[in-house]
């Protein structure tokens, strides 16, 4: 397999990566044929994948707007993935001049590939850390030097969840993360589900089964148990929904039935 100039050679090309694997799905050119192999295996039972990255970076990008325009000048984007158009720091910085970013991911292409994009912008870093240890991640130099937690923050976790596993204590973790934050913090959140998804449960396994192959079981939760991660916050209207239902900038109705699948939603810490 011949390694692309952009890969370290301590990045291992033989073993597919989430991140890239969702790189793929956005139309991105930072994966390897591992990685979209694996894709297009999921894609055989759920052919809609890319529409639903689509429906969560819109999402996010409406999301990141909202918060901006609430007076939130600091986002923690958690589980950031490998930058591409129209990413957290873009659409923050836009809304908000002199608004700080930071990325935090445990994919070493996706922090590579971050350091690069945000070469020269000193409103935004990346760091190297696992969302299942949030106080290495906010004890981390780059987030200490960065954001303020004595002001509020814009928490993001999308699409990141649903690879945490029960014994991993999800709940747990974003409590902690939770905790950590000053008053009219916002929490950004998406989640897969299988409510939602135009398939039979059992059709969908098939896409579930391709990253439990992978070593990165996906966590399909109900919508209760999607909404105990807001345990703590003020839910902002209109909930917690099918994401192109969340403040809608074009016509739900026009959107593909594939990114209905799964939850957003956004809580205000009190």
């Amino acid at each position: 397999m011949e390694r692309p100039a952009w890969a370290a050679r301590s990045i291992d090309i033989s073993v597919p990566s989430v991140s890239r694997i969702y790189d793929y799905y956005l139309g991105g050119s930072h994966n390897f044929e591992v990685d979209r192999e694996a894709a297009r295996k999921a894609m055989e039972f759920m052919p809609g994948l890319p529409k639903i990255t689509q429906a969560n970076r819109a999402f996010m990008r409406r999301a990141v707007r909202f918060a901006a325009a609430e007076g939130i000048t600091q986002f923690l984007d958690i589980g950031s993935g490998i930058p591409t158009f129209g990413n957290v720091h873009e659409v923050a910085q836009a809304a908000a001049p002199g608004a700080h970013v930071m990325y935090v991911d445990h994919d070493p292409v996706a922090v590579a590939h971050s350091q690069a994009v945000l070469a020269g912008n000193d409103g935004a870093d990346v760091v190297a850390a696992d969302l299942r240890k949030p106080r290495e991640i906010l004890s981390s130099p780059q987030v200490q030097h960065l954001i303020d937690l004595n002001r509020p923050v814009a928490l993001l976790l999308v699409a990141i969840l649903h690879f945490v596993e029960d014994v991993d204590d999800p709940y747990g973790v974003v409590a902690e993360l939770r905790e950590a934050l000053a008053p009219g913090s916002l929490l950004i959140l998406t989640h897969a589900s299988y409510e939602g998804i135009p398939l039979s449960p059992e059709r969908a396994d098939g896409a579930v089964d391709v990253y439990k192959d992978i070593r990165n079981p996906l966590i399909m939760r109900s919508r209760n148990e999607i909404e105990r991660f807001f345990e703590g916050y003020d839910m902002v209207e209109p909930g917690l929904v099918p994401m192109p239902l969340w403040r809608p900038e074009t016509a739900p109705e026009d959107e593909d039935p594939y990114a209905y699948s799964g939850f957003a939603g956004v809580g205000r810490t009190a």
